[in-house]
């Protein structure tokens, strides 16, 4: 995708065991979402205290994923996150440690929607009209899977949230999550 920052590859296994901690997980995925925060203002987004959250940022700071930034009254410094999205790399031996990393991104993403199902009555009807939780059997390849979810990121990336430059004034934080498998029945093998 030309123009776009390229997404951090991650096969380091220490980088994937702190991406593995639920809460340095929660502020990675905070600030690509929102941009620069200060440590209160992330803990008021991921549910956890100031002093807390800053212990997180600097651990997560010595691994590369977030840095600080200067803010705008000069007297706090805001974090924010240095990457717009993680992909991890084929080495076998990391998969335990890849594993892990999914399962806090799958349960995070649990949060945020069961978040969003317990707010959404309070919500405008145009967010509750532009909102979708979807899902769909496909019969594909591999790959047409393959290309469809390239096809999806080319047309979903340019709107992330740290990349995006012309956000209009009242755009907010949304959350998306694409998952695409192979369905595997309760055998454990591949559906037909």
């Amino acid at each position: 995708m030309a123009g776009l920052p390229p997404r951090k590859r991650i096969e380091d296994v220490e980088l994937m065991r702190a991406l593995a901690h639920p809460l340095r997980s929660a502020l990675v995925d905070h600030l690509m979402a929102v941009g620069p925060r200060t440590a209160s203002e992330c803990a008021a987004a991921v549910g956890s205290t100031a002093s807390n959250c800053s212990w997180h940022l600097r651990q997560l700071a010595r691994h590369g994923l977030v840095e600080r930034v200067e803010g705008e009254d000069g007297r706090e410094r805001p974090w924010r996150a240095c990457q717009v999205g993680i992909e991890f790399g084929d080495d076998p031996e990391l998969h335990g440690a890849q594993l892990a990393v999914v399962g806090t991104t799958l349960a995070r993403e649990k949060e945020l929607t069961e978040r969003y199902l317990d707010a959404a009555d309070r919500l405008g009807k145009e967010w509750r009209d532009a909102s979708g939780i979807n899902n769909y059997s496909l019969r594909v390849t591999a790959a047409e899977l393959e290309e469809l979810v390239q096809r999806i990121d080319a047309l979903v990336r340019p709107y992330v949230g740290a990349i995006r430059e012309d956000a209009p004034a009242e755009a907010l934080p949304v959350h998306l999550g694409l998952r695409a498998f192979l369905r595997i029945d309760a055998e454990g093998k591949p559906g037909r």
